[in-house]
């Protein structure tokens, strides 16, 4: 910890602000429609899709939470690296075309398409914005314990002050730049964190003889980790019968979760065909595939060259494996270049989320349910970067008070709201002609309250001392995933409102959507309704 530079390390981070500012600022020159705002008007080819979409899956989760994971706990934490690739198929299998042939810019657009339009909008914004903040935790979380590592700042206030300063440069981006800046910045985060992530992995490797069995060897045989533990199933996952439901749990949330990801979605309306979407996903599927290969080295690399101990002591605990493991590797130099890398994969993701959870309060609040639909473009891009604001604000303040979770744990949470709120209200709407408003009311408000109740009544809020809120203890639900409850119970909801209804199904517009979802006829045209 010692041979951490502070002015290199910010000199590093700074110069990266400057050059993804100064990019984002030209691209926002063309931004002048809403469809320029929120989509990057339609103008990104399938591999630089692929490339942003790689960009916003892979998260702080995927680079500081999963390979603290891995080091702290081995074979287990690798479990959210499968958990997090195998849930991209799924998204890919289900939903992804169909959403980007149905809609124009949001989840709401879909959903509303063969139903009543102002409650559905309502209720997929208001599921669009719980999926984006818990999300914004864990961001926010990983960028703080980032910086804090960087400056070798210790302290409550000092971390507040350095996540508070964070969140405004993230804010930045989004008002900024909007999609097309965002996209770039996103494209340019992949292409540096695959990079690196290789670089590192490489470097590993050479140092085991490119003996992969060796490392994982000296990384179970250190004094202060878990023996062989690391290397068999069970390290934090296997002690009783209850940690083997939240094992459950969080499969289900991690598998299910990607396809009801609203920011991950909305990607799909930046390119202007079907083909190109297409391309997009197999470029995105082959970077992301690659990079969670990476982290497995990378894991048990920290866990071997620097240890459980020193990671789960460092500033931000397990989310300081991966730049303690590049400290330890190329000194402070490469410590600088991988945290910056780290920190722009903090800031894409945080502007995608934001440009999606503020497209969703303005395009279908504001406009199809307040205004209902009368409202010029200008207007709603103002209210969109006012939102914007606003969720910038809630993100600093719940990222200050999760600031000690691990990432990839608090990302699982929103994948948890995702399945439970948007994934049973999709695929309903998607594949089951019989599906109405009732039925997509209920499974919203059902999964998302179910989820949201659970989580805040779970072990991850309070009851321990590493809960967020570790002076109380109000844990009433015992698994710290929510998942095996409230997914089911959104589904169930869903299907039980669909047939105690008398809402009428549209058969109509059930034709429509179904020749639209599964042809791309229509597509390129803009949803009037």
């Amino acid at each position: 910890m010692s041979e951490i530079n502070p002015v290199l390390n910010m000199s590093i981070f700074g110069l990266f602000v400057a050059v993804t500012l100064f990019i984002v600022f030209r691209a926002s020159r063309n931004t002048r429609t809403a469809a320029d705002y929120y989509a990057a008007g339609r103008s990104f080819t399938g591999p630089q899709n692929g490339f942003a979409i790689a960009g916003d899956y892979l998260s702080a989760a995927s680079f500081l939470g999963i390979c603290g994971a891995i080091a702290i706990n081995g074979y287990d934490g690798f479990l959210y690296s499968i958990g997090f690739l195998v849930a991209w198929l799924v998204a890919l299998l289900l939903v992804a075309e169909l959403l980007r042939n149905t809609g124009k810019f949001t989840m709401g657009d879909v959903l509303a398409f063969r139903m009543r339009q102002r409650p559905v909008r309502a209720a997929a914004a208001l599921a669009t914005l719980a999926v984006s903040f818990f999300y914004l935790l864990a961001q926010m979380a990983g960028g703080g314990s980032l910086v804090n590592l960087l400056m070798g700042i210790e302290g409550e206030a000092g971390q507040a002050i350095v996540i508070a300063v964070v969140g405004v440069v993230m804010i930045l981006y989004v008002l900024i730049g909007g999609m097309k800046g965002t996209t770039w910045v996103q494209i340019i985060k992949a292409g540096l964190l695959i990079a690196g992530a290789l670089a590192m992995t490489v470097w590993v490797l050479a140092l085991y003889g490119f003996n992969l069995s060796e490392l994982l060897g000296r990384a179970a045989a250190r004094p202060d980790g878990a023996g062989q533990d690391l290397l068999a199933p069970g390290a934090k996952y296997g002690e009783n019968l209850l940690t083997q439901l939240d094992f459950i749990s969080l499969a289900l949330a991690l598998v299910l979760g990607t396809a009801g990801l609203p920011h991950v979605l909305m990607r799909f309306y930046t390119v202007p065909t079907a083909k190109e979407a297409r391309r997009s996903v197999v470029w995105a599927i082959s970077l992301i595939g690659l990079f969670y290969l990476f982290t497995l080295v990378l894991g048990y690399g920290a866990g071997a060259l620097v240890g459980p101990e020193e990671i789960s002591s460092a500033p931000g605990g397990a989310n300081a494996a991966a730049p303690l493991l590049a400290l330890a590797l190329g000194g402070p130099l490469l410590l600088g270049f991988i945290a910056a890398v780290a920190f722009a994969t903090i800031l894409a993701v945080v502007a995608g989320l934001t440009i999606t959870a503020s497209a969703s309060f303005a395009h279908d609040v504001y406009v199809n349910v307040l205004r209902k639909g009368k409202e010029s473009a200008v207007n709603e891009v103002k209210v969109a970067r006012v939102t914007a604001l606003v969720i910038g604000a809630c993100a600093i303040a719940g990222g200050i008070l999760a600031k000690d979770q691990n990432v990839a744990f608090l990302v699982a949470l929103a994948f948890a709201v995702a399945a439970s709120a948007n994934l049973p209200t999709i695929l309903y709407t998607l594949f089951w002609r019989r599906f109405n408003t009732t039925g997509a009311l209920w499974s919203m408000y059902g999964g998302l309250g179910a989820a949201i109740v659970l989580i805040v009544f779970s072990p991850a809020v309070s009851g321990s001392e590493t809960a967020m809120v570790p002076g109380a203890d109000f844990a009433l639900f015992p698994l710290s995933n929510p998942g095996l409850v409230s997914i089911p119970l959104s589904f169930l909801l869903g299907w039980l409102g669909t047939m105690l209804s008398k809402d009428p199904a549209d058969p109509e517009k059930q034709a429509e959507m179904e020749v639209r979802s599964l042809t791309g006829a229509g597509a390129e045209k803009a949803v009037a309704h």
